[in-house]
């Protein structure tokens, strides 16, 4: 008994000693949270050096925004004097652009015409891919191409023929050469929409063919309900491109009236009809009023289908 009860604290006090002569070998050891700290510091740089980079090229992409709000604020010397803040602030240009300028009917025609070719181009190149996308018939990857190819013409080798053709038809003034052609498609448009289409689940289609549907009907009832964030993208892609297409507008509307004008034209039109080499008297700053006003439909559309279009294009190239 005496000999176990004296071996007890000879044992322990060796376990003691054994702690400490490990102790400093162990904290020595411990580097890990040291490089965490080190890690996290670089994360926090990096993330401040980002924001830094994201405001930095929001401001220089903001800039010709804030500049035309300024100049269209400012009285006719001193549109140009690139002042962010103007000496003199006129707010009555706001109410006198639509007495110097039929900017009311230039904004109907340009949203008539761009709703008119968005919507005959969504509807077509999504009927068009359906058809690529579904049906499997020889010579489809040839004819995909083909319709692919389509893309490489420049825009100036059809607009000579394209011209002939509707001058033929008698309608050169008029609003159907600025959305006519949308009846038959577009390559682009086609080849997202189809991407698109691939990665719905084919044994959809199946099981309606089974229950009866019609070819139409898989495309009405189950491709168009299930493409809708795509479908939000080409209409977009496409009345932004109606908005802005100057070149058209200035083939086909010129010789009309100026109240038949689109924006564009109608901008081109103001600006030299102010010019003072035309006889006018500078009054660009109606220009700029103009120009800010017309801007603001795309703002407000791209805002209002933004999450539709971060999706839309997230999923177009799904599958190949």
């Amino acid at each position: 008994m005496a000999t176990t009860e004296s071996s007890t604290p000879v044992s322990t006090a060796g376990q003691l000693v054994g702690l400490e002569a490990a102790g400093p070998q162990r904290s020595a050891t411990r580097t890990p949270p040291q490089r965490a700290g080190g890690a996290g510091v670089g994360r926090r740089v990096a993330t401040v050096v980002l924001w830094v980079l994201l405001v930095g090229f929001a401001l220089l992409f903001l800039y010709p925004l804030v500049w035309l709000l300024a100049a269209s604020l400012k009285p006719r010397g001193e549109v140009f004097d690139n002042k962010l803040i103007p000496d003199t602030v006129l707010w009555s240009n706001y109410v006198e652009v639509f007495d110097r300028l039929p900017l009311a009917s230039w904004a109907v025609n340009s949203v008539a015409i761009a709703i008119i070719a968005a919507l005959l181009v969504t509807f077509s190149s999504s009927l068009v891919a359906f058809g690529f996308a579904y049906f499997r018939f020889p010579g489809r990857k040839v004819l995909f191409g083909l319709v692919l190819a389509t893309m490489m013409l420049p825009g100036a080798v059809t607009m000579v023929p394209q011209y002939l053709i509707w001058l033929k038809l008698g309608l050169v003034g008029t609003w159907v050469p600025l959305f006519g052609a949308n009846l038959f498609g577009s390559a682009f448009y086609i080849f997202l929409q189809r991407q698109f289409f691939l990665g719905l689940p084919r044994e959809l289609f199946e099981a309606a063919r089974v229950d009866g549907a019609s070819y139409f009907g898989l495309f009405r009832r189950i491709a168009l309900p299930l493409s809708v964030p795509s479908l939000i993208i080409i209409f977009l892609f496409e009345f932004q491109a109606s908005w802005n297409n100057l070149q058209a507008a200035l083939i086909y509307l010129n010789a009309g009236s100026v109240e038949g004008f689109t924006v564009p034209l109608g901008i081109s039109y103001a600006m030299t009809q102010f010019s003072p080499s035309a006889g006018g008297q500078g009054d660009y700053q109606y220009v700029m009023v103009a120009s800010l006003l017309v801007t603001l439909p795309m703002l407000a559309l791209f805002t209002f289908g933004q999450r539709y279009f971060v999706e839309g294009v997230a999923t177009q190239g799904r599958k190949g």
